[in-house]
């Protein structure tokens, strides 16, 4: 008996030393004083070389696209210990405790990747040092967007509104299409990056249109799709666009889809009293008003402008629809005596050649940003797009240098006014990515950052896109339960609608809407 246990002791000590020495062979394979110098960054996919990332980001895992059998990773800063990542495979996965300690120990320092790799020859190689900024400034810690099929017109699976913690790879659905037997959902909006006030638009394949109307946990549904919104600062009144959207397809170019708005026209939504009003100067039959948004202090009304180039707002396409601009205007508003100034152009497409879209001004009140193409609405099918930001204070204005050859679009500002989020198809043409770029004092937006996922390979084989991003300070405050519930509930809040081109077609009810989905 005692020899048959010194046997298996015997045993177990040698497993125990050649596992040992496996061990040993393995780390050295990974450790060695000598390589060789390579004078050159080295290729990694995501491309995070001299962008500036939030110190609040989840980590930056990456791939490392050199050819090796073996990879080392040393991940460090000023100060705090450093991060050592030893694998057989180019993906590398950043250990999320340290990463997270290293960035909060080191804001508004450099963090400093050196990657070695171990090549087939047995030799190690050494790429030159790549350098991050960690920002002193967070972004907002969650962002909420909308997930759909790269689709004309039809959609084999149903939309989704998810909301995605920024510190993490964590991402929830608010809102799944399935929720109301399929259709539209969009133009989630959000008062002031918080979550206490937010609406959403449903438009289902069989049921009427509506919007919901979230405040404080409480959901109500209203029986009319709320266009373009922006909550006013004071969460008193949303204001919101009626649009009737149409789409096309052209036989040549990079992108086949045109989308353009037919009429439109732009009303507010005062929560209190529950009535919808408008002012002749956003609604005029003559022209196309759309993208409103509130300047910070709630004085003044930005949207979008366009002169009506048809007579006929049925045809598809319309007559002269390649050379729709709209100008940038705003109008002052008092909301104590809920009276309105009048128009005064911020910024003309006579000056620019180009349709400018999208306002969002950051919340200190100081920057404007904007899409511009060459025609049209829609940026998001115009490759043409490009960034532009305004200082408002001196009227000036350029063309962010982060723009890229593809369709930018859909940029929502940080509540600190450091981070902008921004829709992009950069990286192939086609699909709609997520990106943040970091705004310093002067001004400057910095590389963007793609949205990270735990995977590094994600975005290669993930076929559906993003659009409409909007940082908040927190999750919803009202579950995806709720939502639905409300959704399928027959009660309505039903508005009357004022007198405008928008609603005459359709005797004072909900206005127009198109038939089809809306394209991503």
């Amino acid at each position: 008996m005692k020899r048959r246990l010194w046997l298996i002791l015997l045993c177990v000590l040698l497993a125990l030393v050649i596992v040992a020495v496996s061990l040993a062979r393995r780390k050295a394979a990974f450790v060695s004083a000598e390589y060789a110098a390579v004078h050159r960054l080295p290729h990694i996919r995501p491309d995070y070389t001299h962008t500036v990332i939030p110190p609040n980001i989840a980590p930056l895992n990456f791939l490392v696209q050199e050819p090796g059998t073996h990879y080392r990773v040393n991940i460090y800063s000023t100060t705090g210990e450093g991060i050592t990542i030893l694998s057989r495979s180019p993906n590398i996965v950043i250990p999320p405790g340290p990463w997270k300690e290293l960035l909060e120990g080191n804001r508004g320092e450099d963090l400093l990747w050196d990657i070695y790799v171990r090549k087939r020859d047995r030799r190690w190689y050494r790429f030159d040092t790549i350098t991050i900024t960690i920002a002193r400034e967070d972004i907002d810690s969650y962002l909420v967007y909308r997930l759909m099929e790269l689709m004309y017109k039809h959609y084999a699976e149903p939309m989704v509104v998810c909301q995605r913690d920024l510190g993490s790879y964590d991402e929830t659905v608010l809102l799944h299409g399935e929720s109301f037997g399929t259709g539209c959902l969009n133009c989630h909006t959000f008062h002031n990056n918080r979550t206490d006030r937010m609406t959403i638009g449903i438009r289902p394949n069989t049921d009427p249109s509506c919007t919901l109307i979230g405040q404080d946990g409480v959901v109500t549904k209203v029986g009319t799709k709320f266009g373009y919104t922006s909550w006013h600062p004071s969460g008193r009144l949303v204001a919101y666009s009626l649009n009737k959207v149409t789409q096309f397809v052209h036989f040549a170019g990079v992108e086949m889809r045109g989308v353009l708005d037919l009429d439109s026209d732009l009303v507010y939504y005062e929560v209190g009293s529950q009535t919808v009003k408008t002012t002749p100067a956003i609604s005029d039959p003559d022209r196309l008003e759309t993208y409103p948004t509130w300047s910070p202090d709630g004085r003044y009304l930005y949207f979008c402008s366009a002169p009506i180039l048809w007579a006929d707002r049925d045809t598809v396409p319309p007559e002269h629809y390649d050379e729709v601009r709209y100008d940038l205007l705003r109008i002052g508003y008092d909301i104590e005596t809920d009276t309105w100034g009048e128009p005064e152009t911020v910024l003309s497409s006579a000056e620019t050649g180009l349709s400018i879209l999208l306002p969002r001004i950051s919340p200190d009140g100081r920057l404007l940003l904007v899409c511009m193409c060459e025609y049209g609405c829609f940026p998001i099918s115009s490759p043409s797009s490009d960034l532009y930001l305004m200082d408002l204070e001196t009227g000036e204005y350029r063309c962010l240098e982060i723009s890229s050859g593809w369709a930018e679009s859909w940029h929502s500002w940080s509540s600190n006014s450091r981070w902008f989020a921004f829709s992009s198809k950069r990286r192939d043409g086609f699909f709609s990515r997520l990106y943040l770029s970091y705004v310093d004092e002067a001004g400057k937006a910095c590389k963007p950052v793609l949205l990270p996922q735990k995977d590094p390979s994600f975005y290669d084989s993930f076929l559906k896109t993003y659009n409409t991003p909007e940082l908040v300070i927190g999750p919803a405050q009202v579950s995806p339960n709720e939502l639905a519930e409300t959704i399928a509930s027959p009660d309505a809040l039903e508005l009357q609608m004022p007198d405008v081109s928008m609603t005459r077609k359709t005797g004072g009810a909900a206005p127009w809407t198109s038939a089809i989905p809306e394209l991503e």
